[in-house]
């Protein structure tokens, strides 16, 4: 929605973090805006070093209310284990940590400015970002008739070191700092950081970069197995013990951070038209991204599987690009829950320094028949069938040639 300058908004919901841009445009707003604002914080699993004080620093700042809502169970259920069922990752790499979460803390934006009477949105997204169309995308699925405001796209500040200096200015509590200047996004699924010498694809991430995960060099020297259950498509379980989502999560993330498990260093092609570089940490899902393809392998037939691949891979575009409150969305998540049905089962999996490899797979809907697919003969495979199925198949190969052989 255009923002009408003879009428501005006078009460504006700002998606608040904490971090350098959300804490200078709470002043910004107020100094341009004239506007009474309303911080709002969701947490989705990033940690109490990161919401700690977070509602005082928001009311120093400037802020006249700030909600910050427990999100960490709806977070993972209705969002993180929807991406799980599909199999959705972006780009062969990137399990989409911060794309699934924006959706959530839009809605949630939303929700708090309808019900204390604010007439206008307003987020921290950069003008090249992916995010500002996330956010913006659910505004107008959700809360259309409101106002949005996004500060990169209409203030004079053109830089990180811009937004620094303007914070020192103001008196605004940061922690970022002019020699340490990484953008950083964490939830219970993974961390992100970019900026800094990662914005150069030759510089190799330097080891100052990570934060969840051990170097694979510096893993434990014994390999561990974990075992994770899954019910319809949904994990439930860690070597037996049935935990809740975060449970789940946490556990998985403990575990595979101390392996090395969950890096990548990826160079993205963002929505807006550009390429970027990014390094993510994601090592609770990337042991479940692997466990229940494992279980697929077993519980799906062939054309199922393969037809679920392809839809994989236009859900993680939907994602990636912010359209999750579209029917499209909504229509291929009930194909996932569809084929899920049976995705029940247990999968092994072995961590060693960074790799991991599947040790173990069962499932009470195995479709895998060792009589059948056994190199020992057996009476419910006639392999003198094959002939008949290749003499069918073959047949257009084989018109086609002797076409074109004359």
């Amino acid at each position: 929605m255009r923002i009408d300058l003879m009428n501005k908004p006078k009460k504006v919901a700002l998606a608040y973090s904490g971090g350098l841009d959300t804490s200078v445009i709470i002043p910004w707003l107020k100094e341009n805006y004239g506007c009474e604002v309303v911080a709002v914080c969701g947490d989705i699993g990033q940690g109490a070093d990161e919401l700690t004080g977070l509602e005082q620093k928001a009311l120093r700042t400037g802020a006249s209310e700030v909600y910050i809502e427990d999100l960490r169970e709806e977070f993972v259920a209705e969002y993180l284990w929807r991406l799980v069922r599909s199999g959705g990752v972006y780009e062969h790499k990137y399990l989409l940590g911060t794309s699934i979460a924006r959706p959530l803390l839009a809605k949630k934006q939303v929700e708090v400015a309808l019900a204390t009477g604010c007439d206008g949105l307003a987020h921290g997204c950069t003008g090249k970002g992916n995010d500002q169309v996330r956010f913006e995308l659910t505004y107008k699925a959700l809360a259309p008739h409101l106002a949005v405001i996004a500060p990169w796209r209409e203030w004079t500040i053109r830089s990180r070191e811009d937004a620094i200096e303007y914070a020192h200015q103001r008196n605004v509590p940061i922690s970022q700092t002019t020699t340490k200047i990484y953008s950083r996004d964490r939830n219970i699924w993974h961390i992100s950081h970019e900026g800094g010498e990662l914005e150069d694809p030759a510089n190799a991430a330097s080891d100052g970069v990570w934060m969840l995960t051990n170097s694979p060099r510096e893993a434990p020297d014994t390999p561990v197995e974990v075992t994770i259950g899954f019910e319809k498509g949904r994990p439930v379980s860690v070597d037996g013990q049935n935990l809740s989502g975060v449970g789940v999560l946490e556990t998985l993330n403990r575990i595979g951070a101390q392996h090395g498990i969950g890096r990548i260093d990826l160079v993205e092609n963002r929505f807006v038209g550009m390429k970027s570089r990014g390094c993510y940490e994601t090592p609770g899902g990337t042991l479940i991204m692997a466990a229940i393809r494992e279980l697929e392998a077993l519980t799906l037939d062939r054309g199922t599987l393969h037809f679920k691949q392809k839809l994989a891979l236009d859900y993680a575009e939907l994602v990636y690009n912010g359209f999750w409150f579209t029917p499209l969305r909504e229509a291929l998540d009930a194909f996932f829950e569809t084929v899920s049905q049976t995705t029940t089962g247990e999968v092994t999996l072995r961590l060693y320094k960074g790799n991991l490899e599947p040790v173990c797979r069962k499932s009470p809907y195995s479709l895998y028949s060792l009589n059948i697919a056994s190199f020992t003969m057996g009476a419910e495979y006639d392999q003198k069938d094959a002939l008949g199925f290749i003499n069918l198949i073959g047949l257009p190969i084989k018109v086609r040639a002797q076409i074109s052989h004359g």
